[in-house]
């Protein structure tokens, strides 16, 4: 197949690369079409904050003047301050079934990265680990939920014989009304009792004072999370970014704070998979009547996905964590959702892994992130 690999520059182009996916996937049932006008506003250098700090450049392949796949090169300063590291990413990888394609793209994105003086190339993420990332490596028989990702299976094939090796995975729980363990759920209850004696509180959050809670979440996130692998910490630009994304479906049920002695130490946040709205709005487009299907169709929705949950060191292992899950649980019963996914995991978080399989969630995808060394 004689491919041609050309940069998107162009609003049109900027179109076509969104576009891209809703043909490719046109026939799988389990395919979700993101939100047009939230890619759109991803790739935008003006209205997206991760431009403030680092750089993308998008590559389109065509073959006979038909777009054939797409990728994403990506320079996170970010990530590697914090970790110290000098790396690059690839991310918003999509191609048809030929390996030649892949190829062809694989080796633009790496000759930019090796470009910018880099030393190994990671992904996929679109664009940090802070958006959605990760390859779907098991789990293709069940449609993606809220702010995750879906790929074809062969995508894994094509970056293993390019030379890319697992570097980590992340895993995704599942609980259903009928398989979720009660028994835990009643003693996660009984040792919120317990923690109210030693001083720690559980509480919804405020969305009327949701700026205020928005701070108080993301100084816990950066706490929580910067020993976890592949973690960088958002900007505060990008955190409320993040969260003004997230306040048209977050449900004040699902939103929990924990309190010792009136100091935030640990968080937790469900949300409604509006996915399986999304999956019926044609190519993404909330207009002319996308937007209405999400507005009026709410009560369709009967999972939830724990999205995130983070505990400050030092008030781990008393039993935050099981009881966050346990309210989430209980109160999503109470509201008619019937199941609820947990994710991401990553695999080798053994003690929020045991933590979720106490409540009989079982691991039911997972993803995975790459990595190839290219320099050195």
């Amino acid at each position: 197949m004689d491919t041609t690999i050309t940069e998107v520059k162009s609003k049109r182009d900027k179109k076509r690369f969104i576009d891209f996916p809703h043909d490719l996937y046109k026939d799988d049932p389990n395919y979700v079409p993101e939100i047009y006008i939230g890619q759109k506003e991803l790739l935008s250098e003006k209205k997206n904050p991760f431009f403030q700090h680092s750089k993308v450049q998008l590559y389109l392949a065509y073959n006979n003047g038909k777009i054939v796949g797409r990728i994403a090169a990506i320079r996170n300063n970010e990530y590697n301050k914090f970790a110290g590291a000098n790396v690059g990413f690839f991310g918003l990888f999509d191609v048809i079934e030929n390996y030649g394609v892949a190829k062809a793209l694989l080796d633009k994105a790496t000759a930019w990265i090796k470009n910018e003086k880099l030393d190994a190339i990671l992904g996929p993420t679109n664009f940090s680990t802070n958006d959605t990332a990760g390859l779907l490596v098991e789990g293709f028989d069940r449609p993606p939920v809220i702010m995750t990702t879906y790929n074809k299976p062969y995508y894994a094939t094509f970056l293993e014989r390019y030379g890319f090796a697992k570097q980590m995975d992340m895993l995704a729980y599942l609980a259903t009304e009928d398989t979720i363990s009660m028994k835990s759920v009643r003693l996660a209850n009984m040792l919120g009792e317990r923690l109210k004696k030693r001083g720690v509180t559980i509480r919804n959050v405020v969305m009327k004072n949701f700026k205020k809670e928005a701070a108080t979440i993301r100084e816990i996130y950066k706490g929580a999370w910067d020993k976890n692998w592949g973690f960088v910490p958002p900007t505060d630009a990008e955190f409320d970014h993040l969260a003004e994304g997230l306040k048209m479906v977050i449900d004040p049920d699902f939103g929990l704070i924990a309190e010792h002695e009136g100091k935030a130490v640990a968080f937790a946040l469900a949300v409604p998979d509006i996915n399986v709205i999304a999956k019926n709005i044609k190519r993404g487009r909330l207009l002319p009547t996308g937007i209405f299907k999400l507005l009026f169709q709410k009560k369709k929705i009967k999972r939830l996905r724990v999205i995130l949950l983070g505990v400050l060191e030092g008030y781990r292992k008393m039993g935050i964590e099981a009881i966050f899950i346990s309210r989430i649980i209980s109160r999503g019963m109470e509201k008619g959702y019937n199941e609820a996914e947990a994710s991401w995991i990553l695999d080798n978080n053994e003690m929020m892994k045991k933590g979720v399989e106490r409540a009989n969630m079982v691991a039911y995808k997972r993803y995975r992130i790459y990595e190839k060394r290219i320099n050195g």
